[in-house]
Order: C-alpha cells, then sequence, then structure tokens
C-alpha cells in the first residue's frame, strides 16, 4: 500500500490510532493515551512562540526507505514547506522531526527513525519521553540543547 492509497481509503479516516506504512507497505497502528496528545499540544505551543517562520505540522508523514513514518511534530523551514506542502507524505524530512515516547515504542524502533529522518535530511530530532522531558539529538549524536530553537526548553508540562 502507498501512502495516498491509505489517506484516501475512506474505511481508515476515522482511526484512534497513529498510523505508518512498513517498508513491505503494511499498516502498522499504534494506540496513545491521552497525555500524548497533550505533550503533543504543548511542544507545538512553545514552537509557535519561538519561532519566526515555517511551517510547525502534527503527525507529519514522512517518506523513508522503511516506508512512510510520521512524527508526532515536525517543523519545516517556510524554503522547504514551499516544495512539500501538496504531496500526501513529505519526500524529505523536516529540519526538526520530534517523537513522543508511547508505552509500546522501543528503543529500537526510535534510534531507527533517529537514522531514517537524518538520512532524509533533518537538522535535528527530538525525543520525548513520557514524563514530558525531552532529549535533542543532532546528526553526530546528543545535544544539551536544540540548536535551531536554542529557547526550547527540556521539559514540558
Amino acid at each position: 500500500m502507498k501512502w495516498q492509497q491509505l489517506c484516501n481509503n475512506p474505511n481508515l479516516k476515522d482511526l484512534p490510532f497513529k498510523i505508518e506504512l512498513n517498508e513491505q507497505g503494511q499498516i502498522i497502528m499504534s494506540p496513545s493515551r491521552l497525555l500524548h496528545g497533550a505533550y503533543q499540544s504543548e511542544i507545538v505551543k512553545q514552537m509557535a512562540v519561538l519561532l519566526q517562520e515555517g511551517r510547525i505540522i502534527t503527525e507529519c508523514a514522512i517518506q523513508t526507505p522503511k516506508g512512510t513514518k510520521v512524527a508526532d511534530v515536525a517543523w519545516f523551514s517556510s524554503a522547504q514547506w514551499e516544495q512539500v506542502k501538496h504531496e500526501y507524505d513529505s519526500p524529505v524530512s523536516p529540519e526538526i522531526c520530534i517523537e513522543i515516547l508511547s508505552p509500546g515504542n522501543s528503543k529500537y524502533e526510535m534510534q531507527m527513525k533517529k537514522r531514517l529522518y537524518f538520512a532524509g535530511g533533518a537538522k535535528e530530532v527530538w525525543i520525548c519521553d513520557e514524563t514530558g522531558s525531552l532529549n535533542f539529538y543532532g546528526k553526530k549524536g546528543r545535544l544539551g540543547k536544540s540548536r535551531l530553537i536554542p529557547g526550547f526548553p527540556e521539559q514540558i508540562v
């Protein structure tokens, strides 16, 4: 299955799950808790205050060699957004890709997603744990804070 087919399928439009595709085009569904959505909205709110340009996206579908992955929150620069805004799933990674951990996420899964996002052109990948603590990563490893949004807090509530 391709991402556009999944998006246009009327039987899948109201599912209460995060949906991704693996490299064989199979659907992967991940249920999330209310706290997941609360962290997602708080990250968006904080980003909106600190950023002067670009586009913040929730549930951002990104093409990767291992299928379409969906970052919980993402940020595209204005120039990059203009290039991808009409796509079903972005052919390149946004500059910032953020994953909010759910109980079912494995360490391996998060490591793989980081590698895929960086390979697609991401500048930073952020991981928010189940307590609202954020870890920021660049291509070469963990960062003390975001380089693209230096004022972003390490803990959200």
